[in-house]
C-alpha cells in the first residue's frame, strides 16, 4: 500500500508492544483511551477535532449559558498524564482491514497509522432525511461550530428585530422554530423561551421580547418518545406553559431563509414565517461505517450503523472494535452511556486480548436512563423505570451531567455560569459574531482548497509518495 504525495510516515512501534488506533475522541474513544491508561500497549487517539465535546451541552452554548471550553476541554490536556497515549488532529478517510492501516488527512496532509487493535467510535452527524440543502438555513447541534452559529443566530435575530420598522419582519426575525422534539430539540426549545422571557425581556427598547414566538416541531406523535407517554405529554404541556408552541405530526417539507413549509398529518401544507431554525431531529452515523461494511461484509442500516458482533467486533476482524453512534447492535440508542460503556468494554477486550485470557461475556448495556431539563428547575427523567419530574428531575440533571463533564475546572466554572443563569437572569456567553454565523457557509462555497491554501496546508504536492506500512507496494 502507498502513501498519498503528501503523505507523513508514521513507523511501528518502537517498542514492540501493540499498537492500538482510536478513532474518535468522543464518549466513545475518550473512555476507551483512559481505559487502557495501564495497558501495555502503545495508543494512538485520531481527532477530527483537537477537543473531546460534551454534547449533551451544546444547546448551553447556543443559548449564552456556557462558554465552548467549558464543554470541550482540550484532548490532548485530558491525556496529558498517560504516557502510552499520543493524540493526533486528522479526519480518518480510510480504514485497511487487510492491511491493518488507518489514513488521515489534515490540511493536505496524509498520515497514515498501522494498528494491531483498532477501536473505531467516529460517532454520528447531523441527519437532513436526504434533504441536506436545509442544512444552509436550518444549523444542526452536533458540534462547537453548529452552537456559536446558532448563538449569532438566535441573539442576533433580537438585535435586528430592534432595528426593524415593518411589523411582518419584526415578526419573522422573533419567531424561532426547533424541528424535532427530542431531548435536544426539547431543551433548546426551553432555552429559547428563557431566553426571550427573562433574560433579554427588558434590554430593548422598541421590542418586546416576551412576544416572541418559540415553535417545537416534530412529525412524531409525541414530545420525547424514549421516555414514555406519561413523561412526554407532562413536558409538552410544561412547554407550553413557559410559552413554547407545541405541533406535533408535522413534517418538515421545505425550508428557506424566510421559513418553512409543514405538512400536517391531514396532509395539509401551511408555511411558517421564521428566521432562525433549528435542526435537532435525526442523526446520521460517519462514513467510515459503510466503508467497514465494504471489507468486513457486515450490515448497514438506514442511519449508516454497521451491525457488530455481540462482542462490538465486525465479522472476521476480532481486532476490530466499533463502539457508539457508529454501532448497530440490539436496538440501543445513540446515547452518551452506550458509548461509554461500549468504549470501556473494548478496552477491557483488547487488554484480555493481549494477555490471551479468555474473552469476555458479550456486550450488555446497563441503561442508566433518560434526562432533558425543560427550563429553569423543571426536567423529566426515567431512570430504571422510576420516572420523575419536576425540581426532583432537575436536580438529578444537574447531577448526573456534573459527574461527566471532564475537568474540576470545567465542572466549577460550569457552576458558576448556572448559578448565574439559573439563579439569576443573566447569561454569562453573549457574545456572538458575524463569523461564527457565517463561516460555515462561507467556507464551503469557496471549498476545501480554500482552507489548505491559507492555514500553512502542504505545499509540495509533488513530493515522492512514502510506503509507510513497512510493506512493498503492490
Amino acid at each position: 500500500m502507498t502513501t498519498s504525495p503528501v503523505a507523513d510516515p508514521v513507523g511501528a512501534s518502537s517498542s514492540g508492544r501493540p499498537r492500538v488506533v482510536i478513532v474518535g475522541s468522543g464518549f466513545g474513544g475518550l473512555f476507551a483511551a483512559k481505559a487502557l491508561r495501564r495497558a501495555p500497549v502503545d495508543l494512538t487517539v485520531i481527532g477530527k477535532t483537537s477537543h473531546h465535546l460534551f454534547q449533551p451541552l451544546l444547546y448551553q452554548v447556543a443559548t449564552g449559558i456556557l462558554s465552548e471550553g467549558e464543554i470541550a476541554p482540550a484532548t490532548r490536556e485530558i491525556l496529558r498524564h498517560q504516557q502510552n497515549a499520543r493524540v493526533v488532529l486528522g479526519e480518518v478517510t480510510g480504514v485497511d482491514l487487510a492491511a491493518r492501516t488507518v489514513t488521515s488527512t489534515i490540511l493536505g496532509r496524509t498520515t497514515v497509522h498501522p494498528y494491531d487493535e483498532l477501536v473505531v467510535a467516529a460517532g454520528a452527524g447531523q441527519s437532513y432525511f436526504g434533504n441536506d440543502q436545509f442544512a444552509e438555513f436550518a444549523p444542526g447541534m452536533k458540534s462547537i461550530d453548529d452552537a456559536l452559529e446558532l448563538r449569532g443566530r438566535i441573539f442576533g435575530a433580537f438585535e435586528l428585530a430592534e432595528l426593524a420598522t415593518d411589523p411582518a419582519e419584526r415578526d419573522r426575525l422573533l419567531t424561532f422554530v426547533v424541528v424535532g422534539a427530542g431531548p435536544t430539540g426539547v431543551e433548546m426549545a426551553g432555552q429559547i423561551a428563557e431566553l426571550a422571557h427573562r433574560t433579554l425581556r427588558r434590554d430593548f427598547r422598541s421590542i418586546d421580547p416576551t412576544q416572541s414566538r418559540i415553535v417545537l416541531l416534530d412529525a412524531a406523535p409525541q414530545v420525547l418518545p424514549p421516555f414514555g407517554e406519561k413523561l412526554g405529554e407532562r413536558a409538552r404541556r410544561h412547554l407550553n406553559e413557559i410559552g413554547v408552541e407545541v405541533q406535533l405530526g408535522a413534517m418538515v417539507t421545505d425550508v428557506d431563509a424566510n421559513g418553512l413549509e409543514i405538512k400536517d398529518a391531514e396532509g395539509q401544507v401551511r408555511r411558517i414565517s421564521a428566521a432562525t431554525k433549528v435542526w435537532a431531529a435525526g442523526v446520521q452515523a460517519s462514513p467510515l461505517g459503510r466503508l467497514l461494511a465494504e471489507q468486513s461484509g457486515a450490515e448497514v442500516d438506514r442511519a449508516g450503523r454497521i451491525s457488530v458482533q455481540p462482542d462490538l467486533t465486525l465479522p472476521g476482524h476480532p481486532e476490530v472494535h466499533v463502539v457508539g453512534d457508529m454501532m448497530a447492535l440490539d436496538k440501543l440508542p445513540g446515547v452518551a452511556q452506550v458509548a461509554i460503556q461500549g468504549g470501556r468494554y473494548a478496552a477491557e477486550a483488547i487488554q484480555r486480548r493481549i494477555a490471551g485470557k479468555q474473552p469476555q461475556s458479550p456486550f450488555h448495556y446497563r441503561d442508566k436512563g433518560n434526562m432533558a431539563t425543560i427550563s429553569r428547575f423543571s426536567a423529566v427523567a426515567d431512570i430504571k423505570g422510576l420516572k420523575f419530574e419536576g425540581f426532583t428531575a432537575w436536580v438529578l440533571w444537574l447531577v448526573v451531567h456534573l459527574l461527566y463533564i471532564v475537568g474540576f475546572k470545567s465542572r466549577l466554572t460550569a457552576v458558576l455560569h448556572w448559578l448565574v443563569s439559573f439563579l439569576g437572569r443573566g447569561r454569562a456567553e453573549r457574545v456572538a459574531t458575524q463569523q461564527q454565523v457565517y463561516g460555515r457557509l462561507a467556507l464551503e462555497e469557496l471549498g476545501p482548497q480554500f482552507a489548505v491554501s491559507k492555514t500553512g496546508g502542504r505545499k509540495d504536492p509533488d513530493a515522492a509518495p512514502t510506503d509507510v506500512t513497512e510493506r512493498r507496494s503492490a
